[in-house]
């Protein structure tokens, strides 16, 4: 019978290739090097090809599709279960595409645009850079307390703190040098970081989506930016606002049975860097609850009194990211609820 199916195992220079029919009978095991790989699929019948999506799975994708196969990617924990216990190799990944692609209940991975990596590749390499300009943070201060030298939290106070090592003699000339040698690597970390933020407000500004996202209290254009690439037009994809939420890991993982529901922290799954942008400006939002004037803000003041400050940002998080999902779903900016009650109780 004709291959309907092949489940492609990607790698950087060896490819597995495994092929079954419409009964899902193994028709195809094979190998392939990377030049033999278009060849291939270039004399093959046009066919579903599932790809794991990790790695360079958007690529070849991409490539296939042109070459007018229909193309599936499926998230690496979906593909998991269905690798054979003790047989984990390339034969049996390849085989688990085939295996997990024919399930009724399963979900696709969007493809992925060369537009929306290229933004994806500046909100990466920004995020690699704020953790490098961290680490040197934390060293400074590290060193300097070593020696009895401590100044207050931020990244503006680090100059002071440099300045108050170099100042002091009482330093070896050699410790003095060696935390003199981070300072200048730090500001080239910072400037680069800068530059990289300003291609992505400049992304935002001009995306429809992102520009959306940015009318939302406590998300800023960097967020929006990587909301509107990573998701965009696929937010389809998701059912209801509670699932996007569930997709980003902003819901509380559940330890269940016979009927008594136990909720633990949350599951973290999905995209780590949009929950965290999420958390953070949730963060900011919640210190400034005081003086946020609407339905939202009487809600989060509301959970503050009830609850400690952390869990606040993270159900603040959830619904950011609920309410994202709904402006992305019926193209519509965020209006805020309850501003003019407020106002009139003010005045009365």
């Amino acid at each position: 019978m004709a291959i309907t199916m092949i489940g492609l195992d990607t790698a950087k220079s060896v490819f597995q290739v495994h092929g079954v029919d419409s009964a899902g009978k193994v028709q195809l095991k094979r190998k392939l090097r990377r030049d033999e790989l278009l060849p291939f699929f270039e004399k093959q019948e046009k066919c579903i090809v599932v790809i794991e999506a990790c790695g360079a799975g958007h690529h070849w994708a991409r490539v296939l599709t042109g070459l007018g196969h229909d193309v599936k990617l499926i998230a690496p924990e979906a593909v998991r279960p269905f690798v054979k216990k003790g047989k984990k190799n390339d034969p049996a990944d390849a085989a688990a595409l085939c295996e997990a692609a024919r399930r009724p209940g399963i979900k696709f991975v969007p493809i992925k645009t060369t537009e929306q990596q290229a933004v994806l590749a500046l909100h990466s390499v920004r995020s690699l850079l704020v953790k490098q300009e961290t680490m040197l943070a934390n060293a400074m201060r590290g060193l300097a307390t070593e020696f009895g030298i401590t100044v207050p939290k931020g990244m503006s106070k680090l100059e002071d703190l440099i300045t108050l090592v170099d100042t002091d003699m009482s330093i070896p000339k050699s410790a003095r040098q060696a935390v003199g040698e981070l300072p200048s690597h730090c500001g080239v970390v910072a400037a680069r970081i800068a530059k990289l933020e300003v291609q992505i407000v400049d992304h935002a500004r001009h995306d429809e989506t992102a520009r959306r996202l940015a009318t939302v209290p406590g998300i800023g254009p960097i967020t929006a930016s990587l909301i509107s690439a990573s998701v965009g037009d696929n937010i389809g994809a998701f059912k209801s606002a509670r699932h996007f939420a569930a997709w980003l890991g902003l819901v509380p993982r559940q330890h269940s049975t016979g009927g008594k529901t136990r909720l633990g922290r949350i599951t973290k799954a999905g995209n780590k860097e949009i929950r965290k942008l999420l958390v953070l400006g949730a963060t900011s939002m919640v210190y400034r609850a005081a003086q946020w004037n609407s339905a939202a803000g009487i809600w989060v003041r509301g959970i503050l009194e009830r609850r400690p400050v952390r869990l606040a940002t993270v159900a603040l998080a959830n619904k950011m990211a609920r309410i994202a999902w709904a402006l992305m779903t019926r193209k519509e900016i965020y209006r805020a609820k309850g501003r003019v009650v407020a106002a009139a109780e003010a005045v009365a």
